[in-house]
């Protein structure tokens, strides 16, 4: 069976880190969790499709697809693999070498790899043994990430009580062993995003890789072998050339680094600072900043210099330069477009073209915009409103028939409602004052207008008279009023009306105002 196609998101990603990014291609099949074999088919099918990097503005998901994937292609044949596991073992045998094994590999499958090529894929295939090893770190490579297990309390200042339990966000380069660190008021999605922005300009620059362990404001799914990331998270990787490698769960030597950081940070931050009560996020945040600088300065016991010291050395000069622009949160959710070409977001809907009524679509919204995409191409930018069940609709997005709907407004419908007369126009003003939004009241001035095709317009002049002394406004109170012939009836008298409107017992109609 073969394996599934990544999405288009992933494959995007794939050629983005290959081509801007400067990694491996080992290093991209790490990071998006795609085996070796499949990122280099992407790259060699965008390499005969001629889809060079950047990819076009006009370059959409099902445009990307069809020049990558055309039926046209035909898939190579692969060869049979050796048995690694029995390979590794016969190995150990005395005077069993590898150019045995091949041979006998060879005379089973005469068009198998040749030797050189069966080695280095030995080689590769042993790499991913568990095997207890030392990691190296290579400059300005990793960023490790985490939180500490403990929490420093924030204090009410009146009341001196516990108000908050702040959380200890901790990053730490891999090389050098640079910290930093900063306390927030939760582990969500905000202040995991804000704490890697303010760790990147703490640092003046982006490693390659950043190692997080699989929490849920950053890994949307975790997994051995294909990690989910959260939309955003993966967003601001992007915005900052950033490659993200979650660490294995239970596997805590992958994140050894961040480990040893956040328990540095336990001892010379959060117990540090045990016995002063801070009042506000900020106050504890400085008194941090103030530990950061003991840490990073502190001089190391079996080597030269401190942390700071290697960093300036080794680290900054290889981590990649910040772009032009800070990363503006944003949020991101699928939702499906509903029949009046508006989708929902925050309780609020914003309006699509008409086209794309009952498909799915991106929604990214920040903190001034939601925008709309359609297979990675934007359809839709609004001013984000935060009017609770409100609409934002632009009139480019209806269907021309709903824009000749849009072009009337409510002087327009009591205009053309005078036109019958001056008691039907008096009926449309109060109708439309009385609903919460005007057009609210268009459908009912329209049929009380249309009710001309079967009375005169005397009578509906004086079926809305009427209604007008009653206090009844609505279509089906004109309508009754016809079919029963009221309107040839006199109007109610003032006395008649009146009668009990002094009453002591009387709430009168403005007490249900």
């Amino acid at each position: 069976m073969s394996r599934p196609r990544s999405p288009m998101r992933k494959i995007r990603e794939v050629l983005r880190l290959v081509n801007e990014g400067n990694m491996s291609r080992r290093q991209v099949s790490d990071a998006l969790h795609v085996p070796l074999t499949t990122v280099n088919d992407y790259i060699k099918r965008a390499s005969l499709a001629g889809v060079g990097w950047p990819l076009p503005n006009d370059l959409d998901d099902a445009l990307l697809e069809h020049k990558l994937f055309s039926p046209r292609r035909v898939a190579s044949t692969r060869r049979a693999l050796p048995d690694w596991k029995y390979i590794h073992t016969e190995l150990k045998k005395p005077g069993v070498t590898k150019w045995l094994l091949w041979e006998e590999y060879r005379e089973e499958h005469v068009d198998g790899y040749g030797y050189t090529q069966f080695c280095q894929l030995y080689r590769n295939w042993s790499k991913t043994l568990d095997l207890v090893m030392r990691q190296e770190h290579r400059a300005g490579e990793k960023l490790f990430v985490d939180y500490a297990g403990q929490t420093i309390s924030i204090y009410d200042p009146d009341s001196d009580e516990v108000v908050m339990d702040a959380e200890l966000f901790v990053a730490a380069l891999g090389a050098s062993g640079y910290i930093y660190a900063e306390a927030s008021a939760s582990q969500d999605l905000d202040a995991w995003i804000t704490a890697h922005v303010n760790t990147f300009e703490f640092m003046g620059g982006v490693a390659q890789i950043a190692v997080p362990d699989n929490l849920r404001s950053g890994v949307t799914k975790a997994n051995r072998y294909e990690a989910e990331l959260n939309r955003t998270y993966e967003e601001m990787a992007t915005h900052y050339s950033i490659a993200i490698i979650p660490a294995r769960a239970y596997k805590p030597r992958d994140k050894a680094k961040a480990e040893a950081s956040v328990l540095l940070c336990e001892r010379w931050i959060i117990a540090k600072l045990r016995k002063r009560h801070f009042t506000s996020l900020q106050e504890l945040n400085a008194a941090i900043k103030e530990c950061l600088e003991v840490i990073n300065n502190k001089p190391f016991k079996k080597l030269d210099g401190s942390r700071r010291s290697m960093f300036e050395q080794i680290d900054r000069p290889a981590l990649t330069a910040l772009p032009l622009t800070r990363y503006e949160l944003g949020r991101w959710k699928v939702v499906k477009c509903n029949i009046d070409y508006h989708i929902e977001t925050d309780r609020h809907r914003y309006s699509v073209p008409y086209q794309l009524v009952g498909q799915y679509l991106d929604v990214r919204t920040s903190a001034y915009t939601v925008e709309v995409f359609f297979k990675s191409k934007r359809v839709a930018s609004h001013v984000r409103s935060y009017k609770r069940n409100g609409f934002t609709t632009l009139t480019a997005h209806m269907p021309e028939s709903h824009r000749r709907h849009a072009e009337w407004t409510p002087s327009r419908m009591i205009a053309w409602a005078n036109k019958t007369g001056p008691s039907t126009a008096a009926f449309a003003t109060k109708l439309i004052e009385l609903r919460p939004h005007p057009e609210h009241g268009y459908r009912s001035i329209l049929g009380v207008i249309r009710l001309a095709k079967h009375y005169d317009e005397a009578r509906i002049e004086a079926a809305c008279k009427r209604a007008i002394a009653i206090g009844s406004y609505s279509y089906s109170s004109i309508k009754s009023i016809l079919e029963k012939n009221l309107d040839c009836q006199p109007l109610p008298t003032d006395d008649v009306q009146d009668h009990h409107r002094h009453h002591e017992n009387i709430r009168g109609a403005n007490y249900y105002q």
